[in-house]
């Protein structure tokens, strides 16, 4: 098994569906029986550094992230499904975790 995030964008079409509580609440307990969730959470304000010169933006685009387990990037997206981003229109990037 792989390590992946899902990271969640914040660019919902419908806000309300992607916010509601109660469509989190039924899509982590799916996650949980799934076996292949290792936790998440959502992100908030930060800063960019970097030791000399202009570092990057911040990306402001990221709303939240959830870590799951699956045998391939293919097989992650089985993740997608009832993730209320995802339902509401908006963008979910999935990224291995590459075990160096």
């Amino acid at each position: 098994m792989n390590d992946y995030l899902l990271l969640m964008h914040e660019d919902a079409a419908d806000a309300g569906i992607a916010n509601d509580g109660a469509r989190w609440g039924a899509y982590l307990a799916g996650l949980r029986a799934s076996g292949g969730f290792d936790g998440g959470s959502s992100i908030g304000p930060g800063a960019v550094f970097r030791q000399s010169g202009k570092p990057a933006p911040l990306s402001v685009a990221l709303g939240g992230y959830l870590r799951v387990r699956a045998a391939s990037v293919e097989d992650a997206q089985r993740f997608l499904a009832g993730n209320p981003v995802y339902e509401a229109g908006g963008s979910v990037e999935i990224r291995e975790l590459p075990r160096d």
